[in-house]
């Protein structure tokens, strides 16, 4: 079959969607990516998979989107694909439209989490699920990654076809993995860091919505270092964090313990470097950074949200914190940071439920079954 991978930006297409889009090739499939431009297409590209780049609108405005959808429906004629899988929510819409107006056979989804959540204000949340509802009418198969967001799109009749399923997330198991102590100890001087602090990782986008305000103002009351690897995407519409920024800057203490590390291309030697994990986003689909986490090794407190709530199981592989609450976010980071005995624990076990349930190979196995591509 000829397939076309779809999503909004290149670093979706890189460095999420890359290993499904080898397998698929190799499964015998030819593999075409369409993502905007940008200089991580170099990789997609080094793996053998074909790229069309077009500029895809990341916005909810309507003329963007319908001249990302004829841009768009434009490469899908030309290639004539058998199957357009799509990602990523804006994209998504878009890409469903294009494909249905190019005649393309078979329309597949994956819901990396829907836009819509449970704390966003009620009509604007039906306004998103409405959305969903439309571009459901011409999708053929629909692929949650968490259980919460299978369940509800088979209540709400999210999609003309049949298969609602979800599929889970998954992380490379080779790759994130408890480390060696000469590393540790390497990566901690790096970045200097004192051999001897706790260290709380954080993996995110630089925008309010990943918790960010939350966290740092939390780590006055927390005696540990934080190292956070992310950036803000250029063609971000989530809102940013200046303002927290500054106020780490503007105090000496928070300045010599939160780490701003940029964008990374080691993320798993950073965990295995750390000693303990956070994610206090507002929303998530199935987090990969928890994952990530949990296969190195590391306890996580995360907010008890959908996704985030699937994977880590609350007092045994983490802890679960109301969303935005500064005060129970720093409570459980200063309890994990106070005591190692029960962060080893909670890392062993949450090790053992990820290689159990998230790892990449399987989860990719799952979805070229769904495809009916093996």
């Amino acid at each position: 079959m000829k397939i076309c991978q779809l999503c909004a930006v290149d670093f979706t297409m890189a460095r999420l969607l890359l290993p499904l889009c080898t397998a698929m090739q190799d499964a015998g499939h030819e593999v075409v990516a369409i993502c905007s431009d940008g200089p991580l297409l170099e990789r997609v590209e080094a793996a053998g998979i074909r790229c069309r780049p077009v500029p895809i609108a990341r916005s909810m405005n309507p003329f963007k989107a319908m001249a990302s959808a004829r841009a768009v429906a434009d490469v899908m004629r030309e290639e004539n694909f058998d199957l357009v899988h799509v990602h990523t929510p804006v994209a998504s819409l878009i890409g469903r439209l294009a494909a249905w107006r190019s005649g393309v056979p078979v329309i597949a989804y994956t819901a990396h989490g829907f836009y819509f959540h449970e704390h966003m204000a009620w009509l604007r949340r039906n306004a998103f699920v409405a959305a969903e509802w439309l571009a459901g009418r011409v999708t053929d198969i629909l692929m949650t990654q968490s259980e919460e967001d299978a369940a509800f799109a088979r209540s709400a009749g999210l999609i003309r076809g049949s298969v609602i399923t979800a599929i889970g997330n998954g992380v490379d198991a080779s790759l994130f993995a408890p480390g060696s102590s000469e590393g540790r100890t390497a990566m901690r001087d790096g970045l200097d860091t004192p051999q001897d602090a706790v260290v709380i990782a954080m993996v995110g986008r630089l925008v309010a919505e990943k918790g960010y305000p939350e966290l740092f103002a939390a780590m006055r009351e927390v005696d540990a270092h934080l190292w956070v690897a992310g950036a803000r995407l250029a063609s971000d519409h989530a809102d940013p964090i200046d303002a927290a920024l500054d106020a780490i800057e503007a105090d000496t203490d928070l300045r010599s313990r939160i780490h701003l590390l940029g964008e990374r291309d080691d993320i798993a030697d950073l965990l295995a470097a750390a000693d303990l994990f956070t994610l206090p986003s507002h929303r998530e689909g199935m987090p990969r950074s928890i994952i990530e986490a949990m296969m190195t090794g590391l306890p996580v407190v995360a907010t008890d949200i959908r996704g985030s709530r699937e994977e880590v199981v609350d007092g045994e592989t983490g802890l679960l914190v109301p969303v935005n609450q500064t005060d129970a976010l720093a409570s459980a980071l200063s309890a994990l940071a106070a005591d190692p005995a029960r962060r080893a624990r909670m890392g062993v076990a949450g090790r053992d439920r990820a290689l159990c349930l998230y790892d990449e190979t399987r989860v990719i196995a799952r979805q070229l079954e769904i495809l009916n591509l093996t």
